[in-house]
């Protein structure tokens, strides 16, 4: 490994960790970074869970510190979207990169809908699904999104803040942070699950980690600063950035050979 892509695996591992903190959708940086450097799709989407893992642990530490959480309705929202984010995950072994694309880029799709479809809603929360005990359908949600987050990852964070804020009533702020708790339980069973099979490689994941720690910690930090306002606005231009990817307008991939 040359000196020039170690720093931009960390570089790269910087966006990575701040966009997937704020939004989602970072890890088509990593994925086809690590593709480009001659992993297998499998292995890649093995690897890229190492740096998943330390950028959540980055993040709950930061919001933890900053009182984010202060009831345990997050605790029982992670506990269904473990157990689908380990059962994704043994059907992820072998994904081919083509699904990969797939599945970015339905929910890319899905995620401007409802972006732009009364985005007030992305901005308080709503006392009324907030208020009880949590619903049946609930549960199942997160059990869908985290098979999804197990089987994928790429793009997970979308539908997570989807689930927190129509499905449950948190407001964006408070969802975002919500929503790495939960990546950091199952990313921890997920990523068991990688490495039983072998497939992860340890010195690109543990690379990418150190940049995506940082990306993370950042971006704790301004989420809570600057409020839903600033996290719509990162939401949006990642997906922005995704759309171009998935479409060819931009090639990150290509630009990514011509630096390596």
């Amino acid at each position: 490994m040359s000196f020039t892509e170690i720093i931009v695996i960390i570089i790269a591992g910087i966006l990575v960790g701040f966009i997937n903190t704020l939004s989602g959708g970072g890890s088509v940086i990593s994925l086809s970074l690590l593709l480009i450097l001659g992993l297998p799709a499998n292995i890649a989407n093995g690897t890229n869970r190492i740096s998943i893992f330390f950028q959540t642990l980055s993040s709950v530490t930061s919001f933890t510190r900053q009182k984010m959480f202060t009831d345990l309705r997050p605790v029982w929202l992670a506990i269904p979207a473990t157990i689908g984010a380990v059962l994704g995950a043994y059907l992820a072994v072998d994904v081919d990169t083509r699904v990969i694309e797939i599945a970015m880029a339905s929910s890319m799709v899905i995620m401007l809908f409802f972006l732009f479809y009364k985005p007030d809603k992305w901005l308080k929360e709503n006392p009324g699904l907030l208020s009880g005990t949590l619903k049946w359908w609930q549960l199942v949600i997160f059990f869908a999104v985290g098979f999804y987050g197990g089987f994928i990852q790429v793009g997970v964070g979308y539908f997570l803040l989807m689930a927190l804020v129509l499905g449950v009533g948190y407001d964006l702020v408070k969802a975002n942070a919500v929503k790495n708790l939960i990546v950091f339980f199952y990313a921890i069973f997920a990523l068991l699950v990688f490495m039983i099979d072998g497939k992860v490689n340890y010195l690109y994941g543990m690379i990418l980690s150190a940049g995506s720690m940082v990306g993370a910690l950042i971006a704790s930090y301004l989420a809570v600063k600057k409020g839903a306002g600033f996290i719509r606005a990162v939401i949006l231009l990642s997906v922005l950035l995704t759309v171009l990817q998935i479409t060819g307008i931009i090639n990150f991939t290509e630009l990514l050979k011509k630096i390596l």
